[in-house]
Order: structure tokens, then C-alpha cells, then sequence
């Protein structure tokens, strides 16, 4: 099957299409860099050179690859997340989870292709009621509106075209900001990530390499869908962070109470470390057969990180 990935130099993307070639799929890589255009081109994938915001050159890129299905990996995030500062570094994605996946929305159905799988994140759950969550739950519009509205725009277009929409979980492994020399690492070695408060804020992960493995298994299902792609043990930052920490060989992270964490990080990061939901995979695992090779972030923080 031929699939055109946008998006196919981000941390997902660069993942992703090997695990398409390995399945016996043929790839062809968006990107919006001709250098990494030729880069792709040289190691024997199909590539083309593509701005999302360009909707007519974005029909003729997708007409050109002859795509049986497209998968929408479009982000734009800086690689460390300043927290306070939140809303402004992520307001580039939340636009192209707006304008970008209707571009891409609009060229896949001109050139008859009949399916998309789209990425989405599993960490923008309302913060009430029990700490994992499933698909049916609600996102945090009233809560985090400039991150969870454009999500749920993306779902509700991609849904609407018939497609699936993964709910990745925090991605770790290679490429990520989750490695041994990534931003998270980074923090604890030099004490700027401290428990806050009762570290209660629920997390869920999935190696990159899983999350891969999930986004091909969705292309052989025919009906919309949301499924959330995390690993088995959603897990508090009480629990992960220390197991992390011992990983990378950083020191283990200090507690200090919640007033001491909004004046040094913040309200936003905060509440994350302290009202987070994690979330379940049981329908994935249901109705696509999907196992993630790294079931615990335990096992994944000591093994496969890099």
C-alpha cells in the first residue's frame, strides 16, 4: 500500500517509515525541508517537499504520490517546552491541527484517497473523576483550552473523513525528549524537576517504536476510530520520575510543596504533576490486536530509551 506521511521527519515520522517499508508498505515522505528531502531520497524513501499551509501545492503533492491512505503526523513544537511560556510555544501545532489537517483533509479527498490516520495525544483528558481514562472521556477544553481545543478540532475533522485518530501517550525513546541526553534528563540533572506536592498527576507512555507499530496496524482498519496508543501502567509522577531519574543516572528528584512549584515552574506545570489523567489502551488492544513490545515504562526506561 502506498501511504503518504506528513509530517515524516518528526519524531514520530522518522519512526514510522521504517516500520511502513518493513510491513511491505510504500512510503512517501512529506517534509518541508528539501534537505531532508534528499536525505529521505538517499537512503531509498519516496520524498517530496511540502508546506500543510500550502493548500494548492498540497493537493498536487498528494495527487503526485498516488496514496492509498495518509497518515498526519504534523507538529511543530520547539524540543524543550519552557512551561511557562506553554500557550505561546504551542500555538504553532494548535493551528496546524486546525488549518493543516483541513489542507490535508481537502487534498486526500481530491486525489480519492479514502483514508487518514491522524496523531492526536492521550494527555489532554479532563482532570476529574477517576485517574485513567478511555476514549469516550472527555478532553480538558473548559480546563486547557488553547491545547485541547485544536485536539479536538483535529479529531472532529479527521473523524468526520472517516479516519482514525491515535491518541498517542508521552512518547520515550529515541528522538524524543524522553532519551538519556533529552530535555527531561536534562532537567533532573541539573535539580529543576522536583516532585510537586504528592506527585499524584498520572502519566501514561509509549515507546515511539510501539507507537509506530500502532499507526501501521491502524491502516487495515475500515471504520472511523479513536483509540488511545499508551502502554500498560498509567503511572504518577511519584512512581515514574524517580525510575527515570536512575535511568539517566540523574539524582533522584527532591519534593517540595505546591506553592514552591507555581512560583518556580507555574501554575500549568503544577497542575499537571498534581491533576494529570492517564490513560487505558483496552479498546486498542481489542479490536486492532495491538501489544506494545515495551508493555511498562519500568522495563522501556531501562532498556530501550535510546
Amino acid at each position: 500500500m502506498r501511504v503518504f506521511v506528513a509530517g515524516a521527519t518528526g519524531v514520530m515520522g522518522r519512526r514510522l517509515l521504517p516500520a511502513l517499508t518493513a510491513a511491505g508498505h510504500e512510503p512517501i515522505a512529506m517534509t518541508r525541508s528539501r534537505e531532508k528531502a534528499d536525505a529521505l531520497r538517499s537512503s531509498g524513501i519516496e520524498a517530496c517537499v511540502c508546506d500543510a499551509y500550502d493548500a494548492e501545492a498540497l493537493l498536487r503533492a498528494v495527487g503526485d504520490a498516488r496514496a492509498e491512505q495518509v497518515v498526519h503526523l504534523l507538529t511543530d513544537l520547539p524540543a524543550e517546552i519552557n512551561m511557562r511560556r506553554f500557550e505561546q510555544e504551542t500555538a504553532s501545532t494548535g493551528r496546524l491541527r486546525r488549518v493543516g489537517t483541513a489542507n490535508l483533509i481537502a487534498a486526500a479527498r481530491a486525489a480519492g484517497v479514502k483514508r487518514m490516520v491522524a496523531e492526536s495525544i492521550a494527555f489532554t483528558y479532563e482532570p476529574v473523576g477517576g485517574a485513567v481514562k478511555n476514549e469516550d472521556d472527555p478532553l480538558a477544553c473548559a480546563t486547557l483550552p488553547f491545547v485541547a481545543e485544536p485536539v479536538a478540532d483535529l479529531e472532529r475533522q479527521v473523524l468526520a473523513a472517516g479516519g482514525i485518530v491515535l491518541r498517542y501517550g508521552w512518547l520515550y525513546g529515541p528522538g524524543t525528549s524522553f532519551t538519556s541526553d533529552g530535555s527531561w534528563a536534562a532537567s533532573l540533572r541539573h535539580r529543576r524537576l522536583p516532585i510537586v506536592g504528592a506527585g499524584s498527576g498520572v502519566f501514561s507512555f509509549v515507546h515511539v517504536d510501539d507507537a509506530a507499530s500502532a499507526t501501521v496496524a491502524a491502516l487495515e482498519h475500515a471504520e472511523p476510530a479513536t483509540y488511545n496508543v499508551v502502554d500498560d501502567e498509567p503511572a504518577p509522577l511519584r512512581d515514574w520520575l524517580p525510575a527515570y531519574a536512575s535511568a539517566v543516572g540523574a539524582p533522584l528528584p527532591w519534593h517540595v510543596p505546591a506553592w514552591v512549584g507555581r512560583l518556580a515552574a507555574g501554575r500549568l506545570a503544577v497542575a499537571m504533576m498534581q491533576e494529570l489523567r492517564g490513560a487505558s489502551n483496552a479498546l486498542i488492544k481489542h479490536e486492532l490486536g495491538w501489544q506494545p513490545q515495551h508493555a511498562s515504562w519500568r522495563e522501556g526506561f531501562q532498556t530501550a530509551l535510546d
